[in-house]
């Protein structure tokens, strides 16, 4: 009997979930839309320094950036295509402070790194 009872609980505690149905509205002020637009105009025209960690092929600037990935996690690393080779960059400073103590400490696992000065992100 105790069998039977907990089989049909089992069977009809998932239609009892399968019932509820909710509805959300998100009320938002339409001046935060605005702020955000301005916000990604003013972040497109930043100019910040970065360091160039090693360039070379795809394969070899693939390589490159999945171990600066492993190893400065914390920064952002990408590839930038510039003919006829391709960089792997990492990270993105604001100023010239920050970008030399990241330096010295990317320098010791990367010795052919150097700081590119600032650029307009397009």
């Amino acid at each position: 009997m105790r069998k039977a009872i907990y089989t049909l609980i089992l069977l009809f505690l998932p239609l009892v979930g399968l019932t509820q149905k909710g509805v959300v509205t998100v009320e938002q002020d339409p001046e935060i839309s605005r702020l955000l637009d301005i916000y990604k105009k003013k972040n497109s025209k930043t100019e910040y320094y970065t360091i160039q960690i090693g360039f070379g092929s795809y394969a070899e600037a693939t390589i490159l950036k999945d171990d600066a990935s492993v190893d400065f996690p914390q920064y952002g690393s990408k590839i930038i295509f510039d003919s006829p080779t391709y960089r792997v960059h990492l990270g993105r400073f604001k100023n010239k402070l920050d970008v030399e103590r990241t330096f010295a400490e990317v320098r010791k696992k990367y010795p052919q790194s150097i700081i590119l000065k600032p650029i307009t992100n397009n």
